[in-house]
């Protein structure tokens, strides 16, 4: 069985980004880059599932700058067995990531794909929904357990009433949620290892494909500084501010 996980190069999650002088959108210079760390979940859960005995190989896909080797290699290091990189310099829409990775997998044949459910830039929570539309593959999202049964993958997921239970029949396409798992670290002899791993670059052009825009950013802006709070002295002056000035009762 073979294990597709698409990663995305986001800006680490600890790093306070700002936005760029034209506000055209956030400033990405001289930024620390990391796996978007639902990614990271996904990347974690394949391993998992490897060493389970449910799969023999894992392959680490991602669509962006030269630079995102590195994220490819970091996924390397966690246990991924070979990576791609789809080299593409410019930013692309989830329905556009997602017709790139259809054609991956059409080349792949994985019994599985697993995705983050979401990237914490866009956070459009989009493409593993678009990407298995378009491969004709089941789908389960926001998995917060996932399962291998013969040729079928059960999945649990939290829905508002509580726990949801699905059974898709392989190949099919699932998105990890933030209490599947906790990703592990890379031990430095996995770090050194993931060097020699396979890396294969491609581009979009090797698919054939024609990807257009279908939206366009007018305007990038942070968001409005809190004001401080204040002290109340009563219960009664607290609910006349929250009736008159803040008007939410």
């Amino acid at each position: 069985m073979k294990i597709l996980v698409p990663i995305k190069r986001v800006v680490d999650p600890y790093v306070k980004v700002r936005v760029k002088a034209d506000e055209t959108d956030v400033e990405l210079a001289n930024l620390k880059m990391a796996i978007n760390p639902f990614c990271e979940i996904a990347v974690e859960e394949a391993v998992r599932l490897k060493e389970k005995g449910h799969a023999e190989e894992i392959i680490v896909v991602s669509i962006g700058p030269k630079a995102a080797q590195e994220q490819l290699r970091t996924a390397m290091a966690l246990g991924a067995d070979r990576g791609i990189l789809v080299e593409h310099d410019e930013a692309l829409e989830p329905l556009s990531i997602a017709k790139v990775l259809k054609a991956v997998i059409d080349k792949e044949q994985p019994s599985l794909v697993l995705f983050g459910k979401q990237s914490i830039d866009g956070d459009n929570n989009q493409t593993a929904q678009m990407t298995a539309a378009l491969a004709g593959m089941g789908q389960a999202t926001f998995a917060s357990c996932v399962e291998l049964e013969g040729d079928q993958v059960k999945v649990a997921r939290e829905i508002d009433g509580g726990i949801q239970t699905l059974s898709i029949k392989l190949p099919a396409v699932v998105s990890a949620d933030l209490r599947l798992n906790e990703p592990r670290y890379a031990s430095l002899p996995n770090i050194m290892k993931a060097k020699r791993k396979p890396l294969e670059t491609v581009t979009v052009a090797d698919f054939e494909l024609q990807l257009k825009p279908h939206q366009k950013v007018i305007k990038v802006a942070a968001p409005a500084e809190r004001s401080g709070g204040i002290m109340v002295g009563s219960v009664e002056e607290l609910v006349d501010k929250l009736k008159n000035e803040a008007k939410v009762v």
